[in-house]
């Protein structure tokens, strides 16, 4: 499988830091169908008694409507989703590439399940993700 990436929106939820605070908060989308490929749920630094909740896709007039009713926002951190083969390292020359041309990163998370890895990177503005992705694609060519 070749690497894809593509540009994508989170949207995002604050709320005060609770016990269940994330299955509630998701209760409303899966009821409306939400097919999500992507769920972070995490403490604030600094402002423990704060969370947030990040989701994608949001996609569909029923399910945009939960999102909206339950306090989603799109974020406005320009956001990668980055799908491939997992190979030992891939992590390191993603990040490798990255760092090399002084790209900003405000976050990145990545899984393997399988054979397969995904990634969402977040960046501190359009220019620097646009530049990523080209950056992501050839890093994950190497040998």
């Amino acid at each position: 499988m070749p690497v894809t990436v593509k540009k994508i929106s989170l949207w995002r939820k604050e709320d005060e830091n609770k016990t269940g605070l994330l299955a509630l908060t998701l209760e409303p989308l899966a009821k409306a169908g939400a097919n999500l490929s992507v769920v972070m749920g995490y403490r604030l630094p600094g402002n423990e008694a704060k969370a947030a909740i990040e989701i994608y896709p949001v996609a569909g007039k029923k399910v945009t409507s939960a999102a909206t009713e339950t306090g989603f926002v799109t974020s406005e951190i320009p956001t990668l989703f980055v799908e491939g083969d997992n190979k030992p390292g891939i992590a390191h020359k993603i990040a490798q590439a990255i760092a090399e041309t002084e790209v900003d990163l405000n976050f990145f998370v990545a899984q393997a399940i399988g054979r397969k890895y995904s990634a969402v990177i977040g960046f501190a503005n359009e220019g620097d993700a646009k530049k990523a992705a080209t950056l992501i694609k050839k890093a994950s060519r190497k040998k």
